[in-house]
C-alpha cells in the first residue's frame, strides 16, 4: 500500500527534532510514558505521511503527491 506524501520538508524537520527530543526525555525519565509518542513523530517524518493530516485533508508539501 502506497500513501501520497502529505508532510513537507520543514514539517519533517520539526517532527524529527520534536520526536527525538521526546524520546530522549522519556529515556532519561524526565517525562512519563507519553514521551514515547515521539516515535510517532519520527516515523511520520521518515515516511512523509501523516494519517491525521490525511483525515483532515491537510498537506504541508508544496504539491500533493510530491
Amino acid at each position: 500500500m502506497q500513501f501520497t506524501s502529505n508532510v513537507g520538508s520543514i514539517d519533517r524537520a520539526l517532527r524529527l527534532i520534536l520526536g527525538t527530543a521526546l524520546i530522549l526525555l522519556a529515556l532519561t525519565g524526565t517525562v512519563g510514558l507519553w514521551g514515547w509518542l515521539g516515535a510517532v513523530f519520527v516515523v511520520t517524518a521518515f515516511v512523509k505521511f501523516c494519517p491525521i493530516y490525511a483525515m483532515l485533508g491537510l498537506c504541508t508539501c508544496g504539491k500533493v503527491g510530491q
